[in-house]
C-alpha cells in the first residue's frame, strides 16, 4: 500500500516539475504515473549499473558526475515515453534536481 502511495507521490512531483519548469512537459496524470513508474525502473535497474561504470569518473569529480547521471536517466525516460517530454539536457539536469527535491518533500509529507 505504501509503494502505490509513493508512486502516486512520484507522478504528483513530476506533474509539479512540468508546472514549474517550461522545457518539461507531461501530458495528463497518466503520463504521470507511467512516467514516474519508468523513472523508478530506471534509478532501480539501470542506473546502479551507470553508476559503477562510471565509477572513475565519479570520483575525479567527487560525486559530481552523478547529477550528469540523475539528468540523463531523467532525459532518457522523456525521450522514450510519449506523455513526458523533456526538451534537452540541461532542462533534464534542472529537472532532474527539481524532482529529486519535490518528491523529496512529498515523500517526508507522508512519513510524518
Amino acid at each position: 500500500m505504501e509503494l502505490l502511495l509513493v508512486w502516486i507521490l512520484n507522478a504528483v512531483a513530476l506533474l509539479i516539475v512540468a508546472y514549474i519548469l517550461p522545457g518539461i512537459n507531461v501530458a495528463s496524470f497518466g503520463s504521470a504515473l507511467i512516467a514516474a513508474l519508468v523513472l523508478g525502473l530506471l534509478n532501480t535497474l539501470v542506473k546502479p549499473v551507470l553508476i559503477l561504470l562510471t565509477l572513475p569518473i565519479t570520483i575525479v569529480t567527487l560525486g559530481l558526475f552523478l547529477l550528469v547521471l540523475n539528468a540523463l536517466v531523467f532525459w532518457f525516460a522523456g525521450s522514450v515515453l510519449k506523455g513526458f517530454q523533456v526538451s534537452g539536457f540541461w532542462w533534464a539536469m534542472l529537472g532532474a534536481f527539481v524532482y529529486s527535491i519535490v518528491s523529496g518533500v512529498l515523500s517526508r509529507l507522508l512519513t510524518s
